[in-house]
């Protein structure tokens, strides 16, 4: 029988891990594991946040795969794992990648007045939205954001303006979506480009991830087809 390859995934910013819920890897090669995040220590740095992230991988050579601000933190729990592959979705591999505008935000440290706190909302953006668009668009946010805790958002908004990474690690591959709006893809540097998707690609782009990713982990590339 074949030894199967263990394969995490960690969620943006405030996500659920139900945002990979329609990601499906063929399960004769690979074991799924969800990451959730945790409500960070008061003033604990993103270093020490990766390594308390450590205790919920339960095996060796993994692939780990992180999406957006999860990009940033497999990035860092990277740093003390032998890892078969790093894969990092609609994220960034170093600040320079960060858009000006979030350069400005934590050169000035407006990210401290960011109303994080309206993040406690949710339901009621639920109940009271009108039309099918914003009906829709609030029942994304009630389904996939899972922690609306103010120290948590505060943490983590600093935590990505601030990040202090110099130099991508080459070992990451990076999947990005052409209209990004987060990330702008014009900040990205050597990424492999999904047309079309923007920063939730994951969630309504799953078909390409069910087509591509097995490919992606196995080889670190993408595989073109004839």
């Amino acid at each position: 029988m074949q030894k199967r390859t263990h394969v995490y995934f960690m969620p943006g910013m405030a996500a659920a891990p139900t945002i990979f819920e329609n990601l499906i890897l063929p399960a004769e090669k690979y074991e799924t594991h969800l990451l959730e995040w945790v409500i960070p220590e008061t003033d604990e740095s993103l270093e020490d946040y990766s390594k308390r992230m450590l205790q919920f991988i339960k095996h060796e050579n993994i692939v780990l795969i992180g999406v957006s601000f999860g990009g940033v933190i497999v990035q860092e729990m990277a740093k003390f794992l032998d890892l078969q592959r790093l894969i990092i979705i609609s994220s960034v591999k170093c600040k320079h990648e960060l858009p000006p505008r979030l350069k400005f935000v934590a050169r000035t440290g407006l990210f401290r007045i960011v109303p994080t706190s309206l993040a406690n909302y949710v339901d009621h953006f639920e109940k009271y939205a009108i039309g099918p668009f914003l009906k829709k668009r609030a029942k994304l946010y009630k389904q996939y954001i899972s922690i609306t805790d103010k120290q948590y958002l505060d943490w983590s908004i600093k935590q990505m303006v601030s990040w202090k990474c110099e130099k991508p690690d080459e070992k990451v591959i990076h999947i990005h979506g052409d209209q990004d709006e987060v990330f702008p893809v014009k900040n990205i540097d050597n990424a492999i480009i999904v047309k079309g998707g923007t920063h939730i690609m994951v969630v309504n782009r799953f078909r390409w991830f069910n087509e591509n990713l097995p490919g992606i982990i196995e080889t670190g590339k993408l595989i073109k087809r004839t």
